[in-house]
């Protein structure tokens, strides 16, 4: 599978300086957790799932989550549970169909073995399983019973536990279970893609939804957490892990209080005034907001609950032209350190305080791509989103 396959390869050619690398189930673990992009979630009980998944896989979709906890009812986990299993098999036993990388969300360590179990031959169609409302105490269960069914059945299945629990967003809880969480995770890495955030969850320890004029960024509370998270779990060592952003929950129009948050100039530059508009009438500009904010804040892909979301993260994950000129001037003076003007003319680029940095932005540009000198965000939206 590859990024911004679904769009037309003339389209590509002319988006792209360096076109998104191909990827698969077996690609290098860093490689995967950089292309999880827009993660969606799926409820594991929807009539046609697996039609679903081709769909939307065909719509660019890369990574999925079919999702067995909050979003099933509870007397219908079973049932849904049944589901999944008989709709990933039609899947699996479908050669051609184009899939994403596949997760399921389990409210349990035991539903992993389950699972796998009623897949049989078919269990190599996924590639882990995500697990709610993850610390330092409950992770042991499920790492452990990861550990017993990779070497049981030799497939490659990771975790990617989700940090949402009060413990983690109250203060007088947070260092210490965030320390112990790294301490536990750092014992499986191998079995670790990403760390994901669930901010919903974390909200509801306040008894706070945020507004779709607002990101999870104007929520304090949250926030801090946030911060603590990568600061703890995000580090640029050996020590840290990818760590997703959190959630987008809005999807449609609304009555505004505020200004929208898309400045008009740069679409009109690109003459695309009417994306602007199905962007601040569908409640993308909030989104679009907070996907560069998880970027500045060191966060990597997003989940999302609806395919509107998947092509605005998508496009805004691309490495533009200057930051990839950037990366590689850092990259290619890294060994005799100093400060260089960038090619753009317009910073220094500070070759050893930038490497990590420039380190991670290459990762992106492999699977995302480089946009053209001549391209902006519009045109990578406007491909993304109207395709």
């Amino acid at each position: 599978m590859r990024h911004f396959d679904h769009v037309a390869p003339q389209v590509r050619e002319h988006l792209f300086h360096v076109q998104p690398a191909p990827f698969d189930r077996t690609s290098d673990p860093a490689t995967l957790a950089a292309a999880l992009g827009a993660t969606l979630y799926c409820p594991a009980n929807r009539p046609r799932l697996a039609e679903d998944i081709v769909r939307q896989a065909g719509a660019g979709v890369r990574s999925l989550v079919v999702c067995l906890e909050d979003a099933v009812p509870d007397a219908e986990v079973e049932a849904a549970q049944t589901h999944a299993v008989q709709q990933l098999s039609a899947l699996a036993a479908t050669p051609e169909a184009d899939l994403p990388l596949l997760f399921v969300r389990v409210r349990r360590p035991g539903q992993m073995a389950q699972i796998v179990r009623a897949l049989g031959p078919h269990a190599e169609v996924l590639s882990g399983f995500v697990v709610p409302k993850f610390t330092d105490l409950s992770g042991v269960a499920y790492l452990d019973e990861l550990a017993e069914l990779r070497a049981a059945t030799g497939l490659r299945l990771f975790l990617m536990p989700v940090l949402e629990s009060p413990e983690i967003v109250y203060r007088e809880t947070r260092t210490d279970v965030l320390v112990g969480v790294a301490r536990l995770l750092g014992k499986h890495r191998d079995m670790v893609l990403a760390v994901r955030i669930g901010a919903t969850d974390l909200c509801s320890a306040y008894g706070i939804r945020r507004d779709r004029e607002l990101t999870i960024y104007d929520v304090h509370p949250v926030a801090s957490a946030i911060g603590d998270i990568v600061n703890v779990l995000g580090r640029s060592d050996e020590s840290g892990f990818v760590v997703t952003g959190p959630v987008w929950e809005y999807f449609s129009a609304h009555e505004r209080v505020f200004r929208p948050l898309l400045r008009t100039t740069p679409f009109e530059e690109n003459d695309a005034r009417g994306l602007r508009h199905e962007l601040v009438d569908g409640g993308m500009d909030g989104l679009l907001r907070e996907v560069q904010l998880d970027k500045a804040n060191g966060l990597t892909g997003k989940t999302v609950i609806h395919p509107a979301h998947v092509g605005v993260v998508h496009a805004m994950s691309v490495v533009s032209h200057e930051e990839w000129s950037d990366a590689r001037d850092v990259l290619g003076s890294a060994s005799r350190g100093g400060v260089s003007r960038s090619d753009y003319g317009n910073k220094m680029n500070e070759s050893k305080p930038h490497t990590s940095w420039a380190l991670r932005t290459m990762r992106r540009a492999e699977v995302f791509g480089v946009a053209a000198e001549d391209v902006s965000h519009v045109d990578l939206l406007a491909a993304s989103v109207g395709t």
